[in-house]
């Protein structure tokens, strides 16, 4: 444990990894971290009570800088408009991202998550360069500047810096709009040595390929074999039909399929999207131990199409969700989407439930926790001694839950209205959200319209 009692809480009912108690105490200690959960207790004089009790989500999918593009790109083009065009789109406003740009942006973004009740996230860190394309004299210059976002709001991080190299499968040489993300092996291995002092209780530094057809085969396992083995790994991966093409011109091979011939995957991998999958390609998935990371309210956005979760889910596979874009910053809205998409596709509800977890509203979150919190790499996603503090407490006093039975609480969370019943968030053993609002959300929100006012006026 980290150090002596720094804090402490009562709750009335409390999500344990079994399912939710009654009375439980929950401790921690100066260094963020729970020290003990004690169900069936009695509160403590001067302790503070609260009704419903929550582990906080993990974002276990982020891109920070594009939640300055939020409502840009919402304008049809001549022609059929899908990923590849809104990806045009996103170059370009990338192209003049400056780093106090992105730390301010990262730093909205962050306060956002914090009030609708992630309490992590895995930042996929690719705008590595100058707007000339070269390196900063700091390599790590952009992410430690998200970094430091992380750090005034509050918000656990796990840095993902990108392998990122080639424009397209055979390693097709980068256009001149990718020249900031560009990076090899010896780059990426530069900014993970750069960041290691920053790891601690609330940051973890893993690495990510951006993709098959951004980073060579034999480039992810120089840097996937430097790295210490409990290191996470993330990579985008059957995003789009048109990268299956690709793929299959390419190799012979299905991403996933070429994925798993080539390297071997386990269970610190993250495979974020794997929206194009086959059945023998959900089979590989769910027996390596890989988190699905599914974003739906960004794979909504860019019409990417549906991730195949009930097979996925009777594969015993593991998933978590994220926010990727920033359309959204909510994760009730990422499970929710998640289910529903199901619900369209296949015209039945309550898809995302088990014969022993048959509350889909609390299979998503227990699921998505379990599966965010090994995508990090972190001691999250658990109301449990050796976790990290981090926990939401929900609005009692919000009429979604007036007289709401313990069992439906997560369903009233997840399909009730669109109301964020979001009251307090503590993160790290420290209350970033009191009341729905950030300690620092007025300060922030002025440098981050100064920043926007900056960007749009260019």
């Amino acid at each position: 444990m980290g150090g002596a009692l720094s804090g402490c809480l009562f709750a009335r009912h409390a999500l344990l990894p079994q399912g939710w108690r009654r009375d439980v105490l929950l401790e921690w200690d100066a260094a963020g971290d729970l020290t003990a959960v004690t169900d069936n207790a009695a509160p403590l004089p001067g302790v503070e009570v609260a009704e419903y009790v929550l582990p906080g989500m993990v974002n276990l999918h982020s891109h920070a800088f594009q939640r300055a593009l939020g409502g840009m790109t919402e304008v049809a083009g001549d022609g059929p408009d899908s990923f590849w065009t809104w990806r045009d789109l996103m170059y370009r406003f990338a192209r003049h991202i400056t780093p106090q740009q992105m730390e301010t942006i990262a730093a909205q973004l962050f306060v956002e998550c914090l009030r609708h009740g992630y309490t992590a996230v895995c930042e996929f860190h690719y705008l590595q360069r100058d707007m000339a394309g070269a390196l900063y004299a700091r390599p790590a210059e952009t992410a430690e500047r998200v970094l430091a976002a992380a750090r005034l709001s509050g918000i656990g991080m796990t840095m993902l810096p990108v392998l990122y190299s080639h424009a397209g499968f055979g390693e097709q040489a980068l256009k001149e709009e990718q020249a900031r993300f560009r990076t090899n092996a010896d780059d990426v291995l530069r900014i993970v040595e750069a960041l290691a002092p920053q790891r601690g209780g609330q940051v973890e530094v893993g690495f990510a390929p951006h993709s098959l057809r951004a980073a060579g085969v034999a480039q992810i396992r120089e840097v996937a074999q430097a790295l210490p083995a409990d290191r996470p790994i993330h990579i985008h991966i059957a995003e789009q039909q048109g990268e299956v093409r690709q793929c299959l011109d390419y190799s012979g091979r299905r991403p996933v399929q070429y994925l798993y011939d080539q390297i071997d995957v386990d269970a610190r991998w993250c495979l974020v999207h794997a929206t194009h999958v086959q059945p023998d390609e959900v089979a590989l998935m769910a027996a390596s131990g890989a988190v699905a990371g599914l974003c739906p309210t960004t794979e909504a956005n860019l019409g990417d199409g549906l991730f195949p979760l009930a097979e996925f889910i009777a594969a015993g596979g593991r998933f978590g969700v994220g926010s990727d874009s920033h359309v959204s910053q909510s994760p009730v809205e990422e499970l929710r989407w998640l289910e529903y998409g199901q619900r369209l596709q296949r015209q039945q509800r309550n898809v995302a439930a088990t014969p022993e977890q048959r509350h889909v509203g609390d299979y998503l979150w227990q699921t998505a926790l379990q599966g965010g919190a090994q995508a990090s790499g972190r001691k999250l996603g658990a109301l449990a001694p050796g976790c990290r503090a981090d926990l939401l407490v929900l609005d009692d006093a919000h009429v979604n839950l007036c007289g709401v039975a313990i069992a439906d609480v997560l369903g009233s969370v997840l399909f009730c209205g669109n109301d964020k019943l979001v009251r307090d968030v503590l993160c790290g053993g420290q209350w970033q959200v009191r009341d729905g609002r950030h300690v620092a959300q007025d300060a922030i929100a002025a440098a981050y319209k100064r920043t926007l006012a900056q960007l749009r006026a260019l």
